[in-house]
């Protein structure tokens, strides 16, 4: 069956001052279709998402809703009046079974008669008014939310989000639009808020730079550039390979105008005496192709090579460093010694003292005990969340001058500020506009920029990915991998951490915090494992009737000596999985090796998932 059209957008634009963020936009959403919107940050996004909220908000053209459908906007910073509960939040959404519920209340409390009584009965029932209580309370513990009876005025960022993710899914409606939908949460949500977008039978709209989300949750992909707005029927792995071809298309395309230019200007140069209608028709023509000659193809990336100061052989310690509030441990007693070019990614929880572990670092807060040590050739390089709000009154070009009039590359070369702005893709205009007049992506780009000036070696990242682009992103991405120094980060973007971060501190609760020697997608696949073990061993086996089972208590001499071998086996097996992995990095291979590599990894990790899960088994016993 054709699904229905529930958004139908018809030749939109809009400008502010000089500057036109999108032109004549045309688009349609149906039922069921879940969409991403990707641009550069200050393109247009979020204004465009506001504008299909508020079509008012357009210069040009018509947005029509379809009648009778429910649409929700997710902003990137949710607010609530002050005074409220969490409980007067959630109970205050908009689901026809509430509203029923509330009426029938009502009627209670009133002396209806009994047709009025099985009236509002009647509709509860219709509107699934019984069952949105349970609902009420799985959202509330799902999204981990404080105590119902808790005021939202002094919540933070994570839990304002959470909450009104929860309450949008209470009321279920039939479009949603989400601008960054997965920022300020942390990843055990923003994994649960995948699959469950993955399912939810409504239709999306959103803007993230989360680029798993777009993989797995979004099938068609809207890309506003140049004014102009291109979509792409599949995935992000199928736009990036759209993309690439339109733009080769595009850059032909604009070979042949220039060349076809050049031969009409100089046609054009000889002044014709006789304007025959045949050559004003040529005119006009000329008239098109310098049109379409002069345009730029817009490829700029971010790029920037420094000159950072090398380490020495002293980089960062930390001894046995601990830090508590009067409510909560947040470190005890962690110990780390950093070694030259490493790449450690931080995860956990929000609250749970991953910052604080950087500002002890940054010596911005003091340890309660322990010691850390930073070597004198260290120059840290340390971006925060909220890194630019104090320099709104000031000029980009400003911004940027004050920590310099020019920086110097790994080659020599010198770049003035104004060269420095151009390349993190601030032209000439916007270098003379405040940072007032940015946005949220673009402040964090500008920040971005003054943390590499100072060519530090020693670089500590507090959430970098909120509010990018993927353009940004991705450039950011290629400096890292070449950057020399060290790299501290903390981050909710799982495509960040796998691909830049090789080693992990996991901070698992009550001031604890695992040291893991690998990428996240391997420590959640060994979490996955861990947990598909204990939920085995939580599920009763009844025995048959009349026999009764001994419990097992202890192991057996073979099961023994099986238990104390494993690890040896599991050590070796990761020692080859890890050469394999080398095989695929190296692009010295020829594809029948890579094939037979591919193979036999996939071998290697079957094995090791039975012999960790066996290991696993036997230690329950083993430990009793």
């Amino acid at each position: 069956m054709e699904s229905k059209n529930l958004l139908s957008v018809h030749k939109i634009s809009k400008s502010f001052g000089i500057k036109t963020l999108y032109k004549d936009i045309t688009f349609g959403i149906h039922e069921g279709e879940k969409i991403a919107i990707i641009a550069k940050n200050g393109a247009g996004k979020t204004t465009l998402m506001r504008t299909l909220i508020d079509p008012s908000n357009a210069d040009t053209g018509d947005v029509v809703f379809r009648n009778g459908i429910k649409i929700r906007y997710l902003s990137q910073q949710p607010a609530y009046a002050d005074g409220l509960t969490v409980r007067e939040v959630l109970y205050q959404s908009d689901h026809p079974g509430l509203d029923a519920l509330r009426d029938y209340e009502e009627v209670l409390m009133g002396e209806g008669d009994t047709d009025a009584m099985q009236a509002a009965l009647d509709r509860v029932e219709i509107t699934g008014g019984w069952t949105i209580e349970g609902r009420i309370q799985e959202m509330h513990s799902r999204m981990n939310l404080p105590d119902m009876e808790r005021k939202v005025d002094r919540f933070s960022g994570g839990e304002i989000k959470r909450l009104a993710l929860a309450q949008l899914f209470i009321e279920e409606p039939d479009l949603i639009l989400m601008d960054e939908p997965t920022n300020h949460l942390d990843l055990d949500i923003i994994e649960w808020l995948e699959e469950y977008l993955i399912n939810y039978k409504g239709a999306l709209l959103m803007i993230t730079h989360d680029r798993y989300f777009l993989e797995r949750v979004c099938g068609t992909m809207f890309e506003l550039e140049n004014l102009q707005f291109y979509k792409y029927e599949g995935n992000y792995s199928y736009y990036l390979e759209q993309k690439e071809l339109r733009e080769a298309n595009e850059a032909a395309h604009l070979h042949k105008a220039k060349q076809l230019f050049k031969k009409e200007l100089d046609w054009m140069r000889k002044s014709p005496s006789a304007r025959t209608g045949k050559s004003k028709d040529r005119i006009d023509r000329f008239k098109d192709v310098k049109k379409v000659a002069n345009q730029r193809i817009d490829d700029t990336e971010v790029t920037l090579a420094l000159n950072s100061q090398r380490l020495g052989g002293k980089i960062l310690e930390l001894h046995k460093v601990a830090k508590s509030y009067p409510d909560k441990l947040l470190i005890e007693q962690f110990s780390y010694v950093f070694k030259k070019g490493e790449r450690v990614g931080i995860v956990g929880p929000n609250g749970c003292g991953k910052s604080t572990l950087l500002k002890l670092i940054m010596e911005q807060e003091t340890p309660d005990m322990g010691k850390i040590i930073t070597g004198e050739t260290v120059v840290f390089g340390h971006y925060t969340q909220d890194g630019m709000i104090d320099k709104n009154e000031l000029k980009v070009i400003e911004v940027v001058q004050e920590i310099g009039e020019y920086i110097t590359l790994n080659k020599g070369q010198k770049l003035t500020a104004s060269q420095l702005c151009e390349r993190f893709l601030f032209d000439g205009h916007q270098q003379y506009s405040y940072v007032s007049t940015l946005s949220g992506g673009e402040k964090r780009r500008l920040f971005l920029l003054t943390i590499l000036m100072k060519n530090p070696n020693f670089l500590i990242l507090d959430e970098p990915t909120n509010d990018l682009d993927i353009l940004t992103l991705q450039a950011l991405e290629e400096f890292l991998e070449e950057f020399q120094g060290c790299l501290l980060v903390v981050s909710h973007d799982r495509y960040f951490l796998d691909k830049l971060c090789d080693h992990l501190f996991i901070f698992e609760g009550g001031g604890r915090i695992k040291d893991f020697n690998g990428r996240y997608y391997e420590w959640r696949e060994d979490q996955k494992r861990v947990d598909a073990i204990k939920t085995s061993k939580g599920k009763a086996i009844d025995p048959p009737k009349g026999k009764k089972v001994p419990k097992k208590t202890k192991l057996s001499f073979s099961e023994k000596r099986e238990w104390e071998d494993l690890p040896v086996q599991i050590k070796a097996l990761e020692g080859r999985r890890k050469e394999l992995n080398d095989i695929f990095e190296s692009n010295k291979q020829d594809a029948e090796q890579l094939f037979k590599a591919s193979e036999e990894i996939e071998r290697i990790i079957a094995e090791l998932d039975q012999k960790e899960m066996r290991w696993l088994e036997l230690s329950e016993f083993e430990s009793e």
